[in-house]
């Protein structure tokens, strides 16, 4: 377990996304709950996911285990009337409506994290800013956050708020993160909730291709040494793909979905075996790829 920022949250290292949980309420039951049973508490889910049907099936499975468990979702994105397409709403009228959506759906009288789904650095951040706090107040939620990559709008945050965490693309195909938001964070008491660990499979060499910046040449270079390390260390090369990204003590979770029961026993092989890697071991890691940092929203 590790705390999540400056709150009183303590969540598992290897967390569930539940953005792909499927349609099936039986599913989502056995999935989560087989989950909690051996070590993950942290589950993440959206009210943009499947139309709030997502928080309903959350909401379903754990509530036997409510007190237990650490639920975090999202806010901010808002659905068209004729269910077309969403909208970007952070305002502070649609914070404090959204939620009381969220917690029927969820079947509970509190979130412990609420996260803006986004952001922009024209947005009415203060605005949101209140929202989220007068739902502290209220004891709706228990803590908030923001699921951004934009630096201007971490920034943003991390100075005019109380967030406890930020949730980011991290992995070894993605480090932005390293060259300027995980030491800014950590010296703020934020924690980094990462999400695309394993770069869409990229690095378990299960998908061929491009990824970001990099060509299909060079992600199955990092896939290679992914490999290479995790035969060294005689576990297995998802391990060593989220041993790289919980290395830095400012991320509290790795965040990953699991859609097939195969899935989640990997996941939770995983949680039981994650390598403390060397510096040795981090530098070969990060010398497969080039360096590149966010070129936008600065």
């Amino acid at each position: 377990m590790r705390t999540l920022g400056k709150s009183d949250l303590e969540v598992s290292e290897i967390s569930f996304g539940c953005m792909s949980l499927g349609d099936s309420q039986l599913h989502a039951n056995h999935l989560l709950r087989k989950a909690f049973d051996q070590g993950v508490n942290f589950f993440d889910t959206a009210d943009l996911y499947d139309k709030g049907m997502n928080e309903a099936y959350v909401g379903e499975a754990l509530k036997s285990i409510r007190k237990d468990v650490i639920i975090a979702t999202k806010v901010g994105n808002q659905w068209r009337s004729d269910g077309s397409t969403w909208d970007w709403n952070p305002s502070k009228e649609y914070i404090l409506k959204a939620v009381d959506q969220s917690l029927r759906r969820l079947q509970t009288d509190y979130i412990d994290l609420y996260q803006l789904h986004g952001g922009t650095i024209d947005d009415a951040i203060d605005d949101s800013i209140e929202a989220f706090e007068i739902l502290k107040q209220q004891g709706k939620i228990r803590c908030y956050g923001i699921s951004s990559i934009r630096p201007n709008v971490i920034r943003a945050y991390a100075h005019r708020s109380n967030i406890v965490s930020v949730m980011m693309q991290y992995s070894l195909l993605d480090h932005r993160p390293e060259e300027e938001m995980l030491d800014f964070l950590a010296d703020r008491n934020i924690s980094v909730i990462s999400r695309g660990g394993l770069a869409q499979g990229r690095l378990m060499a299960k998908k061929e291709g491009n990824y970001l910046q990099y060509t299909a040449s060079e992600v199955m270079k990092a896939a290679r040494a992914i490999h290479k390390l995790a035969v060294k260390l005689q576990v297995l090369d998802t391990s060593v793909a989220l041993a790289y990204v919980l290395n830095h003590p400012v991320v509290a979770t790795a965040v990953t979905g699991f859609r097939t029961e195969e899935q989640l026993d990997e996941g939770l092989r995983v949680l039981k075996e994650i390598p403390l890697l060397s510096a040795n071991d981090l530098e070969e890691l990060r010398s497969q790829v080039r360096s590149f940092t966010y070129d936008n929203h600065r």
